[in-house]
């Protein structure tokens, strides 16, 4: 599995595997144990991880979601102090750790909250996702 295979629906908690494309949508199946699936049409919001970047202050303007996930999973290891749950001040505060130079203004507590589901989403179902790349070609 890889990040073009992961996808996230607008107003659906958590992350779904891509299975296939039909005429009209997609369809996937969530990555937890319930493995429920779900039909994406052209009225659902589907973004699939590997298009997903964060924006910065630097001149690039953004950083891929899986470097930021690779990041938080060679700093942390899945002990990550916070979740979706915690304060707006403590999950900002993590998230300046991680990426520095983050645009504050552009990435909302909201998106900080989603990245840390999905990390801990990820870490359970598919923990080789967030092994740095050289590691995986290391073992691959």
């Amino acid at each position: 599995m890889t990040y073009k295979d992961i996808a996230s629906v607008a107003g659906k908690g958590g992350l779904f595997k891509i299975l296939q494309p039909t005429r009209s949508g997609v369809i996937l199946e969530s990555l937890d144990s319930k493995k429920n699936k779900l039909v994406a049409g052209m009225n659902h919001r589907v973004s699939v991880l590997d298009e997903i970047s964060i924006y910065t202050t630097t001149s690039e303007e953004a950083t891929p979601l899986h470097i930021v996930l690779a990041k938080i999973h060679g700093e942390f290891d899945g002990d990550l102090g916070v979740d979706s749950k915690s304060d707006n001040d403590e999950l900002r505060a993590f998230f300046s750790h991680i990426l520095p130079d983050h645009d504050q203004e552009r990435v909302y507590t909201s998106d900080i909250k989603k990245i840390v589901s999905w990390y801990n989403v990820l870490l359970n179902e598919a923990p080789d996702l967030l092994k740095p790349q050289k590691e995986k070609k290391e073992q691959g």
